[in-house]
């Protein structure tokens, strides 16, 4: 069994707008809490990206010039390591303005922002309000169905291809566009690249998702993470639910 978890955030300088570094600091602190070793690394622009030196990519959301800014990066000089990453089963957890970039391209204002290519989606800023709101998904990663509770806010609109797999079905909120019924995206040869609206952080108010990423990156199952006292993070998921009207 693998004794630390080596994390890469992308951008952290760029992509760290609605409080998603809090998704790294939970998983530290639960990594610490059962004992496990967490490595954490920033790679900036222009920085080169060694796809097997780390367990998880995470990739945050940014404002419109510092997405312009990453997507460009991302596509010509980490492309090819994210790829190989995901090809071995390495975790690609990407939140709001970073999952609208591992897709083919996102269509901003008439300015179409490169996608990594990870997975077959797109994404359009479409005339019509933002989707904002608090938000409740159905997903099933380990064949029992969970909820994942959070916040969205975002004016993109994100279409699946017909082959890919959404991360979970919405309950509450609008998710990738407001009309499908789906939220994120679950991809890649393993299943190990998620994308996601959900933020304020995530992973906070769902401490059984981030324990689902640990294991998955350490190529584990949850069950063989040793078990923590979770009645506050049970507490902060109720709360989530019940501000979705879950």
């Amino acid at each position: 069994m693998a004794d630390v978890l080596r994390v890469c955030a992308l951008y952290p300088d760029l992509m760290n707008i609605y409080a998603d570094r809090g998704n790294l600091q939970l998983l530290q602190r639960r990594c610490e809490w059962r004992g496990l070793g967490f490595e954490l690394s920033g790679v900036g622009l222009g920085d080169s990206l060694d796809p097997d030196a780390h367990d998880l990519f995470y990739v945050g959301g940014g404002q419109d010039r510092d997405q312009a800014l990453c997507a460009e990066d991302m596509a010509s000089d980490k492309r090819e390591a994210l790829h190989k990453a995901a090809d071995d089963g390495k975790v690609i957890f990407a939140v709001c303005g970073g999952y609208q970039l591992l897709g083919h391209a996102y269509d901003l204002d008439g300015t179409k922002l490169p996608g990594v290519g990870l997975v077959d989606l797109e994404t359009v800023r479409e005339d019509g309000p933002r989707l904002i709101g608090n938000v409740a998904i159905e997903v099933e990663l380990d064949g029992t169905p969970h909820v994942l509770a959070g916040f969205e806010n975002h004016g993109g609109r994100t279409r699946l291809g017909a082959q890919t797999r959404p991360l979970g079905r919405v309950l509450k909120g609008h998710g990738n566009d407001g009309r499908s019924g789906f939220e994120g995206v679950r991809g890649g040869a393993h299943g190990t690249v998620v994308g996601t609206y959900l933020h304020g952080p995530l992973l906070p108010k769902n401490a059984w998702f981030a324990d689902w990423l640990t294991a998955t990156a350490l190529h584990l199952a949850v069950s063989e993470l040793a078990p923590l006292d979770d009645r506050l993070e049970d507490a902060a998921h109720a709360a989530a639910r019940r501000a979705a009207g879950i």
